[in-house]
């Protein structure tokens, strides 16, 4: 009998996910494990090393020298690339611009869902995603979905933007990140964006954290029960 419990949450860029699972990983004592962060930490490998995406053979090679780590300081998830924390500098438009086609990337794709399922085989986690509760976690008991305005997704992820690096990009230029993101995302070969069958709406348009919060633990809290009471 399993003995752990994953709790996935997919959804569509900015519209809350981390925020969610971090506050869902703290208030149950889980691990948070942030799908995304991976993908850019590979994306910012493959800027920075020059990888041609177009050539299969030099996408098995860099993946073979990328090594990523989780680790936490202050209730927050931090993403290392070879060592190096590189939390902030995968959250820039350089990589957001390229992340969705790496991500799309069949080699790449496979590599980080082998590593994602690894995390969830022995302790509780929470990960978010695109294809947490549909490729990554298919027999995930609880799963999410969420969703948001696209204008609201996009003042969110400009003014996180303008918080870390100041007005360097206009809100404009995010809105249309964002909506060609969602367009390769939800489009893509491998592991499109989609909403599993069995997962809960959370659409937080008009949601507070603490809100999202409450909703999402009170849809967690019956399967954590009967975890506890299978083990007893």
């Amino acid at each position: 009998m399993k003995k752990n419990l994953v709790i996935a949450i997919d959804g569509y860029s900015s519209c809350g996910k981390s925020t969610v699972a971090k506050a869902l990983a703290k208030h149950l004592n889980f691990i948070y494990i942030d799908s995304g962060a991976m993908y850019r930490a590979v994306t910012l490998f493959f800027i920075n090393n020059k990888v041609d995406t177009a050539h299969d053979k030099q996408i098995a090679e860099a993946l073979q020298q990328i090594e990523l780590n989780f680790h936490a300081r202050d209730y927050q998830s931090h993403i290392t690339l070879n060592g190096k924390e590189v939390s902030d500098e995968i959250r820039l438009m350089p990589v957001s611009e390229k992340v969705s086609d790496v991500s799309a990337l069949k080699l790449v794709r496979h590599e980080m869902v082998k590593q994602q399922q690894r995390m969830g085989t022995f302790k509780n986690i929470v990960m978010d995603g695109r294809d947490i509760g549909t490729a990554v976690f298919p027999d995930a008991p609880v799963k999410f979905f969420m969703t948001a305005d696209p204008n609201i997704r996009a003042e969110r992820r400009f003014r996180e933007l303008e918080n870390k690096r100041g007005n360097l990009v206009t809100l404009e230029e995010v809105f249309e990140n964002l909506a060609h993101r969602d367009y390769a995302d939800t489009t893509r070969k491998e592991s499109p964006l989609t909403r599993a069958e069995d997962a809960i709406i959370l659409d937080n348009t008009n949601l507070t954290e603490a809100e999202q919060l409450t909703f999402a633990l009170d849809k967690v809290m019956p399967f954590l029960s009967a975890l506890k009471d299978s083990l007893l």
